[in-house]
């Protein structure tokens, strides 16, 4: 039987990518470690029984010998909660990939654990069906960070309408102290770190600061899961949470895989969802908002949340003129989507709320979005004759309502990636 090729990106976490620590030919058991990293960044384990085939700089490729996806080699015994995380390789599995056992050495002193349950993307629903079938799980994993940190309290912070998974977690939480849900705003980005903080502990954090800065760290639903995994049972990440949907022809609203295991391809978990429904566009690993392009060949990683198969982009030739947003689509990603679709970017602006931090952008106040039409009208003078937006949520009246009135059509950045999943799409705030 024809054995298949799994691909390790190197690069997991923030930080360098890792070391690779295996050599081609080398024979390697699901659970091992293949990659190790230089300073900031994460360990990485081979999720299948193979044989290396190849290690370059970015990547290690290994041939699966056998099918089995249940044993794993354990990381070893640890003295501390923040070394198993180090030893088993957890990053935040939202998206972000930062190293989990740095936040999990912070000392809060009587601060607060944050679980994001907010699975603030549209179409993306991994976390909620982990929550609705394991509740457990995530409360162990508040507990054991809490545990970590010294912190007194723990909230699991999670929207209204995520009903199931709320109940679910609100009779395992009888059996636990200072740990209780907290509701977050139906909207997108509920699940931004900072607003997870103002909107549970009342507490607004200036752009750059941390969490920490509020005595509290924040943990994704599903790197809570992997600490659970790595202390109780000695597991490494080795294993994705995913949500496949779009133009595919039995997921096309999202359909949940658990426990896909890393390195495996986009294009296996597109098959086993029913294929393509043609015609179709890219394909985007994460969500809507903040997903980036990539190609069916690309590998699974310990950060891919999602696997979304768009619409074909509209073809529009006009000139364009951007709006970039810190909570959504940032000036490449809108020049790409200006590109697909045949226009030519003429002009490029932000929104008004992202202000310069040590040379990076970001959102002064997420989730609130204000009025643009400074920023229509300045696109408009210099001669734009189409807008694409990836301003966040559908709050920014004065774009897609004022735009138009002056001649100048909107779209917004995820437009093509919810119609391929039937989503309504983001335009104006509805009173």
């Amino acid at each position: 039987m024809s054995m298949k090729k799994f691909k390790f990106i190197l690069k997991m976490a923030v930080g360098a990518p890792s070391k690779p620590r295996v050599e081609v030919g080398e024979e390697v058991k699901r659970g091992q470690c293949i990659a190790e990293p230089i300073s900031l960044g994460c360990k990485i384990h081979s999720s299948i029984n193979g044989v290396v085939k190849k290690v370059t700089d970015s990547y290690i490729e290994i041939q699966q010998m056998e099918e089995n996806l249940k044993d794993y080699l354990k990381i070893k015994e640890c003295e501390n909660i923040s070394e198993y995380a180090y030893e088993a390789g957890i990053v935040g599995s939202g998206g972000a990939g930062f190293p989990s056992h740095i936040k999990l050495s912070t000392k809060l002193n009587g601060g607060y654990v944050l679980a994001n349950a907010a699975e603030c993307e549209p179409i993306l629903s991994h976390n909620v069906e982990l929550m609705e079938q394991n509740p457990e799980i995530l409360v162990k994993g508040v507990k054991y960070a809490m545990e970590s940190t010294g912190a007194s309290k723990g909230y699991i912070a999670i929207k209204p309408h995520h009903r199931k998974a709320a109940m679910a977690l609100g009779k395992v939480l009888k059996n636990y102290e200072n740990i209780e849900i907290k509701w977050l705003p139906n909207m997108y980005p509920a699940g931004d770190e900072r607003v997870i903080v103002r909107e549970v502990l009342g507490v607004e954090l200036q752009p750059g600061e941390l969490p920490s800065k509020a005595d509290a760290v924040v943990f994704n639903v599903e790197t809570l899961k992997n600490l659970v995994l790595a202390i109780e049972d000695r597991k490494p990440v080795i294993d994705k949470d995913l949500t496949v949907g779009g133009r595919i022809v039995n997921a096309e609203k999202g359909k949940v895989f658990l426990d896909v295991p890393i390195g495996a391809s986009v294009k296996e978990y597109i098959e086993k969802s029913g294929g393509y429904i043609f015609p179709h566009g890219e394909i985007v690993a994460g969500g809507p908002f903040t997903g980036k392009a990539i190609t069916e060949d690309s590998p699974i990683t310990k950060t891919t949340g999602g696997i979304l198969v768009a619409m074909p982009f509209p073809n529009d030739k006009r000139k364009v003129g951007i709006i970039a947003c810190e909570c959504g689509a940032d000036e490449k990603r809108l020049t790409e989507i200006a590109h697909g679709m045949g226009g030519e970017v003429i002009a490029e602006t932000r929104c008004k709320r992202m202000v310069e931090v040590n040379g990076r952008y970001r959102c002064d106040k997420p989730g609130i979005c204000p009025g643009q039409a400074e920023k229509v009208l300045f696109l408009k003078r210099q001669g734009a004759e189409v807008i694409i937006t990836g301003t966040c949520e559908d709050w920014t009246n004065t774009v897609m309502t004022v735009a138009p009135r002056l001649g100048v059509p909107v779209y917004h950045s995820t437009d093509h990636v919810l119609r391929g999943a039937r989503h309504k799409i983001y335009r104006s705030k509805k009173k």
